[in-house]
């Protein structure tokens, strides 16, 4: 998400390319001298021939021509961005989750991601030298659910690149380093990192301990040091404007956003002092610093391109080398238009602990919040609404970091479409009005609120404010075709409204098809199925039809992040053609133009023959690591639910091989013909003649109703690509007249072919 605060970014601490000799001692008084290269804070340097790619605090770079309707500066004009909200964004309250089945640390990581490689310099409302081009809102709106007392939604355009916007096209100005180089753990500037640091503040954070200062183990207060005022500036918003020195501190501005992202930020502290601590003593304070930076980089570049990337179906070319030729300046596109998804984003987060983790105090003072207690058993589940989430620091501790980071990959997102829950599409940081704490997430949310802040619009609105080409434009600059009508835009088969409805019919949103992940239609009866099931959905008009009313029968009108998030996904993956391609073109150049990414070994081979240390880490390893979570307790992959990576391709064969008058025997295989391995797999089919599974062998089954899901058992959880798992098979009873073969396997989500 983008900010409005700038952040300055002073010269960095340390030149790109300088290096520091640790020495380490060998037998019989030998010494080794090794040479670690030094990255800046503020992403200087890196390109030795070019030391400004990828600096902080420099425009954005483009692929596509700036889009203004002067050619300078002026957005070009379009239809209102809350009146596209309320008839694309809107999902009226209906949970539809990621179809395969991803689980949250995928927006978690890459919000993590975002606030490492992306800060656009902005203004706040209330400061002078902002140009304020406020939404209007329209009450009258027979879509409109909302109340908004303020009248509008606020919007401050992105500050000009300086020398840019009067005889030139408007540019905007990243003030981060674009690279993956843990900046929401360090910082940009030699200021920030020295208050991080454990040792004295005097703005050299050299002379400073190699830890990074943590407060019972938890991130730091503002107060930590004293001086609330004399600490790095922090975001606040919401909650915390209340008690604005209750801010966590971090490497970045927005380490306070929300419970999951300022979860990741602790992780990553703690990480890095975990790295420090296996690191002897008799090097210096500032050696086992930059050591510990070092592995903390690369540990974060290798999750984003071993496990997030080809979670969310991004799968970029071979690494071949450093390319020095490659700019790596993060691009307005990706961060404008291709990396907002905010549509992923759950309207609650649920974290589940032991019954005992909480006194029966905790459990009431998480409901006077808002917070729903579920007890079940020897469990109890915390439903938090987002908007408790937000800006509320408080809870990190309260609820448990191995709670949190447990929870956040034990469930899925949502599913990355054109719907924006209204915890983020009405209601974003906003105080909710006193005296109704039931009312905080769902249908009764508009009830407890009085003024809108709308982030799919703002969204819209700052594509135009940044000069963003058309939808179709944008495709082309990809090498993508341009979209001739609006079906090619959302896959369907119609663009036209069924009889009687039309664009300002509620009933154009309702969702008269809902399926989950066996391909069956959810039980409207079912209210828990309903909450938790969807998958897939249809809505009472077509996406094409409300678009096409939307943008005048035009094609070529459409803004590029409202057609972005209209596609179809692409195969295997969570992202749409378009979104897909400008992921694809800017973490390659992020990654090959990025001297100090990990396959280009900036001193990361040494640190591990040294020092035993290797940053070839899982994310589920790095949670263990930190936290009393034991690794087994934890999925493989955390980036899907329960570790249920979905195979490229799949093969089931099926086969009856015994029948008699009340039941059956089948036998099963199933063949993983993908590339991916499995090290746990669900099998999913329906039985909807009435078949009861008896006994399942080599797996496990919880047949509910016809919906049979038939895990792993534990020693057959890993299924490499290639392999054939034989002898899944069972019992059941049948009616005795019909036992037709399930039309439908799928493999954790992956449809599979029937031999």
């Amino acid at each position: 998400m983008s900010a409005a605060v700038a952040l300055a970014v002073a010269p960095a601490f340390a030149s790109s390319g300088s290096a520091f000799g640790v020495e380490e001692g060998g037998a019989a008084g030998d010494v080794g001298v090794l040479a670690i290269p030094i990255q800046s804070l503020d992403g200087s340097g890196n390109n030795v021939a070019n030391p400004t790619w990828g600096q902080g605090n420099r425009p954005y770079s483009r692929v596509a021509a700036a889009r203004y309707a002067d050619g300078r500066s002026q957005p070009v004009a379009g239809p209102n961005s809350r009146f596209i909200s309320n008839r694309v964004f809107n999902d009226v309250a209906q949970n539809v989750f990621s179809e395969r089945q991803v689980s949250a640390w995928g927006w978690t990581w890459g919000q993590f991601l975002d606030h490492t490689f992306g800060l656009r310099e902005g203004r706040l409302a209330t400061d002078p030298d902002g140009e304020v081009r406020n939404i209007p809102f329209n009450a009258n709106d027979p879509l409109e659910e909302f109340e908004n007392d303020i009248g509008n939604i606020g919007f401050v355009r992105s500050f000009p690149a300086p020398g840019t916007g009067v005889n030139n096209p408007r540019q905007q100005v990243n003030t981060v380093s674009s690279y993956i180089d843990a900046h929401a753990v360090y910082g940009g500037t030699n200021q920030r990192l020295d208050w991080l640091r454990e040792g004295t503040v005097d703005g050299n954070p050299t002379n400073n301990g190699a830890r990074l200062l943590l407060q019972n183990n938890f991130l730091p207060r503002r107060d930590a040091r004293g001086n609330a005022s004399t600490a790095p500036v922090m975001e606040i918003d919401g909650i915390l404007r209340a008690t604005p020195n209750r801010a966590m501190v971090a490497g970045d501005v927005r380490a306070n956003e929300n419970l999951f992202l300022t979860a990741a930020h602790t992780l990553f502290a703690r990480e890095h002092n975990r790295i420090v601590n296996a690191l002897p003593t008799s090097l210096s304070q500032e050696e086992r610093f930059q050591i510990a930076r070092r592995v903390v980089i690369a540990e974060q570049q290798f999750v984003t391109y071993n496990e997030w990337l080809p979670a969310m179906g991004v799968n970029l070319p071979a690494y071949t080398g450093y390319k020095n030729n490659v700019d790596a300046t993060l691009s307005n596109e990706f961060a404008t238009v291709g990396y907002r998804v905010h549509s992923m984003i759950h309207g609650e987060m649920e974290v589940a602990a032991e019954a005992g983790r909480y006194t029966q105090a905790q459990l009431d003072a998480f409901e006077a919040q808002g917070i729903e207690v579920v007890q079940d058993g020897d469990e109890v589940e915390l439903v938090i609404p987002l908007n408790r989430g937000f800006f509320n620091p408080d809870l990190v501790p309260a609820i448990g970091l191995d709670e949190l980071l447990s929870s956040i990959g034990g469930e899925p997102q949502y599913k990355n479409d054109e719907m924006i829950d209204n915890q983020l599409r009405s209601v974003l940081f906003q105080i909710p009005v006193s005296g109704n704490p039931e009312c905080l997430d769902g249908a009764g949310l508009p009830e407890c609120f009085d003024a809108v802040v709308d982030l799919g619009a703002i969204d819209v609105e700052r594509g135009r404010d940044h000069g963003m080409p058309s939808y179709n434009q944008l495709r082309q600059a990809y090498g993508l075709p341009a979209r001739t009508s609006f079906t090619q835009i959302t896959g369907e088969s119609s663009s036209s409204f069924p009889s009687g409805t039309g664009p300002d019919d509620p009933d154009s949103l309702a969702f008269p098809s809902l399926t989950d992940n066996f391909g069956l239609e959810v039980d409207r009866n079912d209210p828990d199925a309903l909450e938790a099931d969807p998958v897939n959905f249809r809505r009472g008009a077509p996406l094409a039809a409300r678009l096409s009313a939307i943008y005048g029968g035009n094609v070529n009108n459409v803004d590029a992040f409202v057609g972005a998030l209209a596609e179809r996904h692409a195969s295997g993956s969570d992202l749409g053609e378009l979104q897909r391609a400008i992921w694809t073109r800017e973490f390659t150049r992020l990654r090959d133009g990025d001297r100090f990414f990990y396959g280009n070994d900036p001193g990361l081979t040494e640190i591990r023959n040294l020092y035993g240390i290797d940053f070839r880490r899982s994310l589920g390893d790095i949670i263990s690591s930190n936290t009393g979570v034991a690794r087994a307790e934890l999925p493989p992959n955390v980036f899907f639910d329960r570790g249920f990576v979905p195979p490229t391709s799949c093969r089931v064969t099926y086969r009856i091989v015994n029948q008699w008058n009340t039941g059956f025997q089948a036998d099963m295989s199933i063949t993983n013909t993908g590339s991916v391995p499995l090290n746990n797999w669900v099998l999913r089919f329906d039985f909807d003649e009435g078949q009861q599974i008896t006994q399942l062998w080599n797996g496990v089954v919880e047949q509910n109703g016809v919906r049979v899901p038939a895990s792993n058992a534990s020693w057959n959880a890993v299924l490499a690509p290639g392999q054939t798992l034989v002898d899944v098979g069972f019992t059941s009873t049948w009616n005795g007249v019909r036992n037709d073969r399930p039309d439908r396997f799928s493999v954790n989500t992956t449809v599979c072919s029937i031999a």
